[in-house]
């Protein structure tokens, strides 16, 4: 915990510091949600086809879900997503003519959700 994906268009491949942001989200992660460093993990999917409406050009997406241990007020679920829309901002660079459209959601992982560290 806290597990963390982020989907994103392949024509952001070369526009997105996946590791600045991973480590920037990690360290917000800490400060917002008292997550333990140790603790905090981040895939990266990337998605070959994007469209939004009817065009399948000229757009990139990047979505990032945070799945938390159940606790965090609604407070500070928003101020996390607030945060991640900001290091987005700050390390996705789309190549011009690229529109991005950006969004992030944390949610409490389900009470099920066991862990195994080998």
């Amino acid at each position: 915990m806290p597990q963390i994906t982020v989907d994103y268009s392949e024509r952001l491949a070369g526009h997105f510091d996946r590791p600045g942001f991973a480590k920037a989200l990690h360290t917000a992660t800490v400060d917002i949600a008292a997550a333990k460093p140790p603790a905090c993990k981040t895939q990266f999917r990337r998605t070959e086809d994007t469209v939004v409406g009817p065009d399948t050009e000229g757009h990139a997406i990047v979505h990032v879900t945070i799945g938390l241990l159940a606790g965090r007020t609604d407070e500070t679920k928003a101020r996390l997503t607030e945060q991640v829309l900001e290091l987005l901002r700050q390390y996705v660079k789309p190549a011009e003519g690229l529109a991005l459209h950006a969004s992030a959601e944390v949610r409490d992982l389900d009470a099920s959700y066991r862990k195994y560290d080998a």
